[in-house]
């Protein structure tokens, strides 16, 4: 992790910011609404939940055939992603609701998708939205050694097949938040005193941790093998929900930011960056299949990353139409927008770039 924590610009000549700020304020004044959710939002949050959670009960109360009780864990899989995308996303951007408390129950619907509210704020909210692709502060660009997503990362010679392995790798992710990524995050962000808000005792942090983890393997694991599930089919089952949701947030978060076109800009010597916060999010973000309803709809507005990093207190359900404020002022301001047309462009972007950054680094002349 570097240690010198990088200062974005003041300076934006452009006016990006400014007159993006004004003409989104004035949208939602204009047309009378609120910039968080509507029913839209809360009719998809039953749905969500239905996809969710009504296999789980179904494969408590029936008995199944093999092929139908991994077929159901597939679902829960997409349901547990779905939940994740639309409604905890929102929920700890504080974008669900105008209703702090709201935001809050939603927010916290993470801790049975395997995950903690305060790791979750810490690296996604603090680091990545505000140090995007920069190498060092953003976590998201971190994967040990098995995957390098950035020319600054050291390169080893099994780097060159990542665009082979690495699929197989992003299914894991919400298995690891459940088994070992919380206890090291958590570990890591309170020696570093990091929070978004309050920052609470460790004591307090670590004691929601634990139980929160004893509910969540109580759920998932104990409670099925009690009512007679076989112990072998519970443990196949929670793999496969979790592989399922893991693939699908995984390709998800990478078609954002890890792409052809997206840059991972870096602090000059005194830890100054070249551009404000705001034209730093163009240059480090990529949209995808911006008019696809489905992909728009399910994936929790995630296609629009542009316009969720600039406003990530704004719902998804209003990335839409402020989509278009955004790509015109960016263009006015001759400012990069980078988008894919459809979900298949960007998937190709990024495993093409994943084999471009598995290639040896030429050495230095």
């Amino acid at each position: 992790m570097a240690s010198q924590t990088p200062v974005f610009a003041k300076i934006d000549k452009t006016q990006f910011f400014r007159t993006l700020n004004k003409r989104v304020n004035e949208y939602f004044k204009e047309n009378n609404l609120k910039k968080t959710g509507n029913w839209k939002l809360h009719l998809k949050t039953i749905i969500m939940f239905s996809i969710f959670l009504a296999p789980y009960f179904f494969l408590l109360a029936l008995e199944m055939p093999f092929w139908a009780y991994i077929l159901l864990n597939i679902v829960i899989g997409i349901g547990m992603a779905g939940v994740g995308m639309n409604v905890m996303h929102d929920g700890n951007h504080g974008a669900y609701s105008e209703k702090n408390w709201l935001n809050k129950i939603m927010g916290g619907s993470i801790y049975i998708l395997a995950g903690n509210v305060y790791n979750w704020q810490v690296q996604h909210n603090v680091l990545h939205h505000t140090y995007t692709n920069i190498l060092g502060h953003d976590e998201d660009l971190e994967a040990g050694r098995v995957l390098r997503f950035s020319k600054k990362s050291k390169w080893h010679r099994f780097h060159k097949f990542q665009h082979y392995y690495s699929v197989f790798l992003y299914g894991l992710l919400t298995f690891n938040w459940a088994i070992t990524t919380d206890f090291l995050q958590m570990k890591r962000y309170l020696k570093r005193q990091l929070s978004y808000g309050e920052f609470k005792s460790p004591s307090i942090r670590w004691t929601t941790l634990i139980i929160t983890k004893v509910i969540y393997f109580s759920i998932w694991i104990a409670i099925p093998i009690v009512l007679g599930i076989t112990w072998w089919k519970v443990v196949l089952g929670f793999a496969v929900m979790h592989y399922t949701a893991g693939l699908i947030l995984s390709v998800v978060f990478q078609l954002a930011h890890v792409v052809e076109d997206t840059t991972n800009p870096e602090p000059n010597e005194i830890g100054e960056m070249e551009n404000t916060w705001a034209v730093h999010q163009l240059f480090t973000t990529a949209n995808f299949a911006p008019k696809n309803w489905l992909i728009n709809w399910y994936t929790g507005g995630l296609n629009h990353q542009i316009e969720h990093h600039i406003f990530p207190n704004i719902s998804h359900i209003h990335y839409g139409k402020i989509g278009e404020i955004v790509k015109q002022t960016a263009k006015e301001c001759n400012l990069p927008y980078y988008e894919f047309k459809s979900t298949r462009a960007a998937i190709l972007s990024h495993f093409k770039h994943l084999k471009e950054l598995g290639q040896k680094p030429q050495l230095a002349s």
